[in-house]
């Protein structure tokens, strides 16, 4: 348990590198855009601006799920991390997206546009690269421990992780990287060919990656706030473990939801031996769920409910939820 202060410790050590890191780019290339009169520059301005505002949701994402449970939310705030996480995507695409969408638009089908000082636009996406790149090493190495100690690969760890601002921080930090690029393609193409065509398409295809960027991340946060099963590894290794309990003759069903990251509901249905005395059954239960928290340390709340294996209504349940698992 004593792991979970310090992932959020550094989740949110993560989140606030990235937030001065764009607030610093999303100046410089306000400035260079003005300057250079480049759609791309400017797209990328409405970027960083838009990620500030997405670093600034998820730090109160961090500081209001990390609340105690209470009598109006006995289950914990952990849920607000993902609603935050939410509204951070929905940033990134009304706040960067749709101006990226706009300016490259506007730059293709209006009046060509004469570049100017395409210098001070290089130094500027350069700068922004090498900081950008700061951000996106903390990011990145954040999820290659916590990948390592999940004990999955890299990829496969940030599809079904369930902290959403990690992910939020590494995805659009990976996109600034892209979306620099795509800007110093669209600069030094207008200066080479003399047109602003090629500034309105690095234009446009930045605000392709950014709407492609909110919208893994809506989808992903919606999957959470509706209420995502645990890592089925984990699941089937609590499955495995209640069936080797003396007691319990047939696990049932088990059912998990996150509350949070790093907290899992957890409510098992288990077909419990009938010799036992109800004094017998308390006293497994107590022990059971004792165990299972000291070999799961993510699991928050555990419920054990003794049932009958042959209950019709029960098993029709189990069976349109799962499948025939015998």
């Amino acid at each position: 348990m004593s792991e979970k202060p310090q992932a959020s410790g550094e989740s949110t050590l993560t989140v606030v590198l990235a937030l001065l890191v764009n607030l610093a780019i999303a100046i410089m290339k306000a400035v260079a855009g003005v300057l250079t009169g480049s759609a791309a520059i400017l797209s990328e301005a409405a970027h960083s601006v838009a990620d500030t505002f997405t670093e600034a949701l998820l730090l109160t994402a961090l500081r209001r799920s990390d609340r105690p449970a209470d009598r109006r939310h006995p289950f914990g705030y952990g849920k607000e991390r993902y609603f935050w996480s939410l509204l951070a995507a929905v940033s990134i695409f009304a706040s960067g997206a749709m101006f990226a969408f706009y300016e490259g638009f506007r730059t293709v089908f209006g009046e060509p546009e004469e570049q100017t000082r395409p210098l001070v636009g290089y130094i500027v996406l350069g700068l922004a690269f090498a900081l950008e790149s700061v951000s996106w090493t903390q990011a990145f190495r954040q999820v290659r421990s916590e990948s390592a100690a999940h004990g999955r690969g890299f990829w496969d760890f940030l599809r079904v992780s369930d902290d959403p601002t990690v992910k939020t921080v590494f995805l659009e930090d990976s996109a600034a990287l892209i979306g620099l690029l795509l800007a110093f393609a669209g600069l030094g193409l207008h200066q080479l060919t003399g047109s602003s065509l090629w500034d309105g398409l690095a234009s446009l295809a930045i605000g392709v990656l950014l709407a492609s960027v909110a919208y893994v991340l809506a989808r992903t946060n919606r999957g959470l706030l509706i209420g995502r099963q645990a890592d089925p590894v984990m699941v089937k290794a609590i499955w495995r473990r209640l069936g080797e309990v003396p007691e319990v003759d047939a696990v049932v069903d088990v059912l998990t939801m996150l509350i949070g990251t790093d907290r899992v509901l957890l409510c098992a249905r288990l077909d419990f031996d009938d010799a036992l005395t109800a004094h017998q059954l308390e006293d497994a239960c107590v022990r059971i769920s004792a165990e299972l928290r000291a070999e799961f340390t993510d699991l928050d709340e555990i419920f054990l409910e003794p049932v009958p294996r042959t209950d019709p209504e029960l098993r029709r349940r189990v069976l349109e939820r799962y499948g025939d698992l015998s």
